[in-house]
């Protein structure tokens, strides 16, 4: 609250705010656009929870479980990790998507706050950390449940979290980039077409080896296929380079991502 004080407050209204202070006031105003909305974020924690107890304790008593990295793990703790990675990315996607689409195309949002002194980069930003802000509060939430459910096995899943918001990095900021492109709710199928396959597919529920080679290598550079090897090495403390290869590709595909909505926003806003 001192942040937006602060900067209503200003003697000079038309200065310019630095990068911290105007992603802190977007995020304060998402904060309360959405403190009645609470139910929204309860929704999209739920789907993986369910699909953990469904398939990974379910199914697991039919599965003896798997080698990863070299170690026998169990199947449970083989699918917890690949739920972590699909939380983030189901946090940031929802808001870096739909709720993008709308304050750019409907409410108009964007174009009122650049008649303050908030640039096109200021938003990219603001609206990014608020996906990672979601993306990251589902998976400490699961985190948590894997750690009462007994799926953590090492001390490096401490550094989870983390890794949930490189990977809601990298999927708000490319999702942002491709809604500037959207021209109405339909196309938004295409979102629901790439989504799908990545979560079914990216060794989420079975290890890779189960593909053929060609599809193996086109699975390993999807990014949810990244997220999931990071978590699970983390939980599971078998950390190999898989997960420093992983952490590049994020970072540099979330920063790929917002500068590619920096310059769609001045194309579309300022032009």
């Amino acid at each position: 609250m001192s942040v937006v004080t602060a900067a209503v407050g200003a003697p000079d209204a038309a200065r310019r705010l630095g990068a911290g202070e105007a992603t802190s006031l977007l995020l304060y105003r998402n904060l309360l656009a959405y403190r009645r909305a609470w139910y929204v974020f309860v929704s999209g924690f739920l789907e993986p929870v369910f699909y953990l107890f469904s398939i990974g304790i379910g199914v697991g008593k039919l599965v003896h479980g798997f080698e990863f990295n070299g170690a026998e793990i169990g199947y449970r703790d083989f699918v917890a990790p690949g739920m972590v990675a699909a939380s983030a990315m189901n946090g940031a996607v929802m808001d870096a998507t739909f709720n993008f689409f709308f304050k750019l195309k409907y409410n108009k949002l964007f174009d009122q706050m650049l008649a303050t002194p908030l640039t096109t980069l200021d938003i990219a930003r603001g609206e990014l950390a608020w996906s990672l802000s979601r993306g990251g509060i589902y998976s400490a939430a699961f985190v948590v449940i894997m750690l009462c459910m007994g799926l953590v096995g090492s001390w490096w899943a401490l550094l989870v979290v983390p890794a949930a918001l490189l990977i809601g990095l990298a999927f708000g900021a490319i999702g942002m980039a491709l809604t500037t492109w959207m021209r109405s709710w339909q196309d938004f199928e295409y979102i629901t077409l790439a989504i799908m396959p990545m979560f079914l597919f990216s060794a989420t529920f079975f290890p890779i080896t189960a593909f053929p080679e060609w599809l193996r290598w086109i699975v390993e550079c999807t990014p949810l296929y990244r997220g999931v090897v990071l978590c699970r090495e983390l939980t599971t403390g078998a950390l190999s380079w898989g997960s420093a290869v992983s952490v590049v590709y994020l970072v540099v595909m979330g920063l790929v991502g917002l500068a590619v909505v920096r310059r769609r926003l001045d194309r579309l806003l300022l032009t």
